[in-house]
């Protein structure tokens, strides 16, 4: 954290947008994520391809794009259980289908989770099929960094290579705090290992219980501050996309509250005093 002495210093913000997950909306709508994105001034969208038929669809987005004036910054391919059946059962072709779709709407990059041990095709692949869709594309793959599975005492290691890209080939990372805390894995020390493969950042909080929890940012024990300051002190030029857990709001109202308070932890800690 900032001390008492930077405060006369002038300050620096990175050129890295915030942008708002739609899936931090949920159960709301896609386009609930672009009204409350535009109304609390977030700089753009992060579209999370689901259940709802609008993030499935590329005209439909454009229309919420040019509605409500906030762009898409990265599309989040459908890779949670939930979403198996979304736009088929062929995990390439979910993905492609999502690259197709940042290129339809001016996104620069595609959010996608490691593979399922059981998806034995597409994980013996993988590595290499994304550098190769990248190269093809002119579009980041950002593979997402996810967690053991924990039940009672026991561990299950359900993604391939594994649930950590940090120690694979992979030209561009999503880094992920709410799943750094699930997995009990060092985030600072990730990112020093990423250095310039950092391309994005799931920006949330978690208290390092078994549960994936998505908390407003400052409200666990992830170094979410410490983090930011870093990647304005780097100039860091990505995107940090607040992704956090809205479920249990009573209302919209509060949603919307939890929305704004995220936001402005991210703004606030994205800005550092710059050095005399």
């Amino acid at each position: 954290m900032r001390s008492d002495s930077d405060a006369h210093l002038p300050v620096r913000v990175p050129p890295a947008r915030v942008a708002l997950s739609s899936s931090s909306v949920y159960p709301e709508s896609t386009a609930v994520a672009f009204q409350l994105a535009a109304s609390l001034g977030y700089d753009a969208v992060e579209v999370m391809v689901g259940i709802d038929p609008i993030s499935q669809d590329p005209e439909a987005i454009k229309h919420l794009m040019d509605y409500h004036g906030v762009p898409v910054c990265s599309v989040h391919a459908p890779c949670l259980l939930i979403t198996q059946r979304v736009w088929g059962s062929d995990p390439w072709h979910k993905l492609q289908r999502s690259v197709a779709m940042a290129q339809l709407v001016g996104a620069d990059t595609v959010v996608v989770h490691p593979p399922f041990r059981w998806q034995r095709d597409y994980a013996s692949s993988f590595v290499e099929g994304v550098a190769n869709l990248e190269a093809e594309t002119g579009v980041a793959i950002a593979v997402e960094n996810m967690f053991p599975w924990r039940a009672l005492r026991s561990e299950m290691q359900v993604y391939v290579p594994s649930w950590n890209p940090v120690d694979h080939d992979f030209a561009n990372v999503t880094l992920d705090l709410s799943h750094t805390s699930t997995a009990g894995d060092d985030t600072m020390a990730m990112v020093d290992e990423l250095g310039s493969r950092l391309r994005h950042v799931h920006m949330a909080d978690g208290s390092g219980s078994a549960k994936d929890e998505h908390l407003v940012p400052g409200r666990g024990s992830q170094p979410c501050a410490e983090l930011l300051e870093l990647l304005a002190a780097q100039g860091f030029g990505g995107d940090v996309v607040v992704e956090i857990n809205t479920r249990r709001a009573a209302s919209r109202g509060a949603r919307r509250a939890d929305l704004a308070e995220s936001l402005a932890f991210t703004r606030l800690n994205l800005a550092v005093a710059s050095v005399r």
